[in-house]
C-alpha cells in the first residue's frame, strides 16, 4: 500500500468529506464510481482555493472536460467515515493539464486510493485551445 506522497505538487487542496449512506453498497463500502465524484469535488475545491470558479473560467470561453480518468483502489472507504481528498495539478501541456489525487483516511496516514484526470482546454464548440496564461498564473505555475 502506498504512503502519502511527500512530493505532492504545490499548490494543493485538501477536501474533507464524510461518507454518506447513499455512497455505499449493502455492506457499507463505498461504491467505486464515487471516487471519481470525489475527484471532481476536490478539483472544485482546488480551483476555488486558487481564487477562481468553474463558472468564471467558462465565462471566459474555456471549458475543462475530462478526457481521461484513472483510479487505483487500495483500501475501501466506509459509511460514516471521514476521509480527505487531496488534489493538485501535476502536469501542464500546451492544451491540457493533469490533476492528481490522493484519498486518505481521517488521520491522513493511510492512502485509500490514488488517481488522476486529464483535462483538455476547449472552446464552447469543443475545439481544443491552448491553456490560457491567466489560468496557469492563477494556479501559481508562472
Amino acid at each position: 500500500m502506498p504512503k502519502l506522497s511527500e512530493n505532492f505538487p504545490q499548490p494543493e487542496a485538501w477536501h474533507k468529506h464524510k461518507v454518506f449512506y447513499g455512497e455505499t453498497d449493502a455492506m457499507g463500502v463505498v461504491y467505486y464510481a464515487n471516487y471519481l465524484k470525489w475527484f471532481e469535488i476536490a478539483r472544485n475545491t482546488y480551483i476555488s482555493q486558487q481564487g477562481l470558479t468553474y463558472s468564471e473560467i467558462e465565462a471566459k470561453g474555456v471549458f475543462l472536460p475530462v478526457r481521461e480518468a484513472h483510479c487505483r483502489y487500495y483500501k475501501p472507504a466506509h459509511f460514516d467515515e471521514i476521509i480527505y481528498i487531496r488534489a493538485a495539478i501535476s502536469e501542464w501541456k500546451r492544451a491540457s493539464f493533469k490533476f492528481i489525487y490522493e484519498i486518505t483516511n481521517y488521520e491522513k496516514s493511510i492512502v485509500l486510493a490514488l488517481g488522476y484526470t486529464i483535462h483538455p482546454c476547449v472552446d464552447k464548440k469543443g475545439k481544443p485551445i491552448a491553456v490560457p496564461s491567466w489560468l496557469k498564473q492563477a494556479c501559481s505555475i508562472i
